[in-house]
């Protein structure tokens, strides 16, 4: 039997998942009618997802479906919203009945698991690219920002980093990692968590924060510049996994975790007297708080190790950078 688009939708996309008393009008019309709560913020994010640039030609479609939810959500996480909506536009060459059903269950999944009503999206034939747009709700006058960090907080992050890009180098045959290992680094490229509660637990917290998408100098980076500040970052500071430190050398660990991206953990600033107090709100949702770096006042970003200044090769990911 041939497949429509309607019959697509149906089949895949139009099945069980939260009903939100914040929608009045879900997928079938040709809007969405939603409600924001009084009192509070409608934060939006949008990341689009293309094959054999965001993920290699061979990923799992449950991975592919993880992973362009996660981004959006991390997105979300970054300024303290708490999810409510999504939608989906899906570009596929062709109807593969097995690879829909697949990226569905993982949709769906994610879907129940954040407590996500899916409101709308398209469906279309081309090459194969998924784009999110994620919708969420944050109190009015507590989003966190990337343009709060004053001279003197501390940089933070939420978890070890560069593991992402290491699980990328082993996807592409690159890096060698045996067993369980080799699983862990690819979870955590295929399917990064995104820090929604750590990121609700940071507003009226942090002064700043970003989520670590192109790498911890870039990111930050972004942060500085918003805020009209610079950082220098304590090398040695940062967390590295057992896994990524059992795989490779210390040097390759810290150049992925200073510039290989797709960690998705919140990278953040807090004052310094505010630390103790903010580790401990971030311990009642499971997440850690590593203080990595401190904001100075001169423009940039600085990367020291054991007191000297690391020359960088690379800051970070750029699509458009070799263009």
């Amino acid at each position: 039997m041939g497949f429509s688009e309607f019959n697509l939708i149906e089949r895949f996309f139009v099945r069980d998942n939260p009903q939100r008393r914040d929608v009045v009008l879900g997928i079938g019309d040709d809007c969405a009618l939603l409600k924001v709560p009084e009192g509070q913020s409608l934060a939006v994010s949008m990341d689009t997802l293309v094959e054999g640039v965001h993920f290699l030609h061979d990923t799992a479609a449950a991975d592919v479906a993880a992973k362009a939810m996660a981004v959006n959500l991390s997105d979300l996480a970054a300024i303290g919203a708490e999810p409510a909506w999504v939608t989906l536009s899906l570009s596929i060459p062709k109807i593969d009945l097995g690879w829909l059903q697949a990226f569905s269950d993982s949709f769906h999944e994610m879907l129940n698991h954040y407590v996500l009503q899916v409101v709308g999206g398209d469906t279309t034939r081309g090459p194969l690219s998924i784009t999110m747009q994620a919708h969420g709700f944050v109190p009015s006058n507590v989003a966190l920002r990337r343009s709060g960090a004053k001279a003197g907080d501390l940089v933070c992050v939420t978890g070890p980093l560069g593991d992402a890009c290491l699980g990328l180098k082993v996807a592409q045959h690159k890096l060698a990692a045996p067993g369980n290992l080799r699983d862990y680094l690819l979870g955590k490229y295929y399917r990064p968590k995104p820090k929604v509660a750590a990121g609700i637990v940071l507003r009226s917290r942090a002064t700043s924060a970003i989520d670590v998408s192109d790498g911890l100098v870039a990111d930050l980076g972004h942060i500085c510049k918003a805020s009209g500040v610079g950082a220098v970052i304590t090398a040695e500071n940062i967390p590295l996994s057992e896994a990524a430190k059992s795989v490779t050398t210390e040097e390759r660990v810290l150049d992925c975790a200073l510039t290989g991206g797709d960690d998705y953990e919140l990278c953040f600033t807090v004052a310094e007297d505010d630390l103790r107090n903010v580790k401990a709100a971030l311990e009642t949702v499971g997440v850690p708080c590593y203080p990595v770096g401190r904001i100075t006042g001169k423009s940039g970003v600085r990367v020291t190790h054991h007191g000297k200044t690391l020359e960088l090769d690379r800051v970070g990911f750029d699509h458009f950078a070799a263009a």
